[in-house]
């Protein structure tokens, strides 16, 4: 119970507010779309680059774990909806991307700095590190080959490239990880302070801009196949990747963070991809609609677990 009311319950209050505040109207779609702008340009990234430049350094093993089992995940949902369902190549990547990936930025950041305090940032940045460029780069892969079975490699490529070289969080990440490797010394204090001021903000406008968003997306839209990832997303990938954990051993910490990170809901930017190739975009928005919904008891039930254990 102390955990749904002071670590979970403030996180969906905030995204309750959200879709409030978008259901009725009390904010518009450019305001949110402002909001929503302000948070991955500048409000997560910088908090992101403070992390990674001021915490501590590690995570390397946590992320190899988690994308071991989220990378079997993907290739059995893609191979099963692929050969097994029939579904088109495209398709059966969305659906493949729907189960994989999760809301690591807009749920992500707050709840695992909530449950595990500013340092667990160190695992979740590794995390974050890859998470996008490679789930959403293969998404963006496997719909283009879908899409144009003979189109040349170098668009693919390009097309790839180009999408996580315009992610802000992505950049801000890797911005991160090369400052560690160069060995420099943490940002100067100015700096520094002007980052935590933004990346202050990230956290609960994220959560609220979330919310917004899910007022858009209607839950009834391909309801079978919007369970069946929904259960695959918030059940199948956490324990595959708890799985991995444990196959290498990793201390309860780090294994605590990297399996909530698994178990978060899909995410929006899968809808996003969804909706840019028109494929599937519809029953996506509902499985984030859903996830997300249903993800305020599986989260309070893992977190519950990992803080008794």
């Amino acid at each position: 119970m102390r955990v749904i009311l002071e670590i979970v319950a403030p996180v969906f209050l905030i995204i309750a507010l959200g879709y409030g505040a978008a259901r009725w109207s009390f904010i518009d779609k450019a305001g949110f779309r402002g909001l929503n702008g302000f948070t991955f340009a500048l409000a997560a990234p910088s908090l992101l680059f403070l992390g990674g430049t001021t915490g501590p350094a590690g995570g390397g093993r946590a992320a190899l774990a988690f994308f071991l089992g989220t990378g079997l995940l993907y290739a059995v949902v893609l191979v099963a909806a692929r050969c097994g369902a029939r579904q088109p190549l495209g398709q059966a990547g969305m659906l493949a991307l729907d189960c994989t990936f999760g809301n690591t930025v807009m749920m992500g950041i707050p709840l695992v700095t909530a449950a595990f305090g500013a340092e667990a940032l160190a695992v979740l940045l590794a995390i974050l590190a890859l998470h996008s460029m490679v789930l959403l780069g293969t998404a963006t892969v496997v719909a283009e080959i879908g899409l144009h079975a003979h189109a040349p490699w170098w668009r693919v490529l390009r097309a790839t490239v180009m999408g996580v070289a315009r992610n802000p969080i992505v950049m801000a990440v890797l911005g991160a990880l090369v400052w560690r490797l160069l060995g420099l010394p943490p940002p100067p204090g100015v700096v520094r302070h002007t980052l935590e001021l933004f990346g202050g903000a990230a956290p609960p406008v994220a959560l609220f801009c979330l919310g917004g968003s899910l007022a858009g997306f209607d839950a009834r839209t391909a309801w079978r196949e919007t369970v069946v990832a929904c259960g695959l997303k918030l059940f199948a990938m956490p324990a595959l990747v708890w799985a991995m954990c444990l196959l290498m051993a990793l201390p309860p910490r780090e294994t605590a963070v990297t399996v909530v990170t698994a178990a978060l809901p899909t995410g929006a930017n899968a809808y996003l991809l969804a909706q840019r190739y028109r494929i599937s975009a519809d029953r996506s928005g509902a499985t984030v609609l859903v996830g997300t919904s249903l993800s305020v008891l599986t989260l309070a039930a893992l977190l519950s677990w990992f803080q008794v254990g």
